[in-house]
């Protein structure tokens, strides 16, 4: 029921709503898809692979997607993406540090290194 709750907790607000959603919950994706994919190659799961290969390319444009229009909308509001990004996080991700973050595909998705940073410090 996450997703559903954080969909009702942030219903009212789109720049909230896509910061949470894609690049919070959804980027989360980007940074666990890579063990998975080495944890199916120890057992020879090629088939599986394939398919987690697909979801993370396909993740990481779900992801970049929300990143365009978080940042339009911030724009549109004269807010500091960083900034609010950050202050999102604290409330809604206070305890969400991520053990192993995916650089890479953050940052093809739209992340910037400082909030990378930040992520991981958190």
């Amino acid at each position: 029921n996450g997703l559903w709750e954080i969909a009702e907790e942030t219903k009212h607000d789109v720049l909230l709503r896509l910061a949470v959603v894609p690049r919070i919950l959804e980027a989360r994706g980007l940074d666990v898809t890579p063990d998975l994919i080495k944890r199916f190659k120890a057992i020879n799961d090629d088939e599986t692979v394939t398919i987690l290969n697909i979801i993370l390319e396909e993740e990481i444009g779900h992801v970049t997607i929300g990143s365009k229009w978080y940042r339009y909308i911030c724009k549109q509001r004269a807010k500091d993406p960083e900034l609010t990004f950050r202050n999102i996080v604290d409330e809604y991700a206070p305890s969400n540090k991520a053990k192993t973050i995916n650089q890479r595909a953050r940052l093809m998705a739209g992340f910037s290194q400082t909030e990378l940073d930040y992520i991981a410090s958190h």
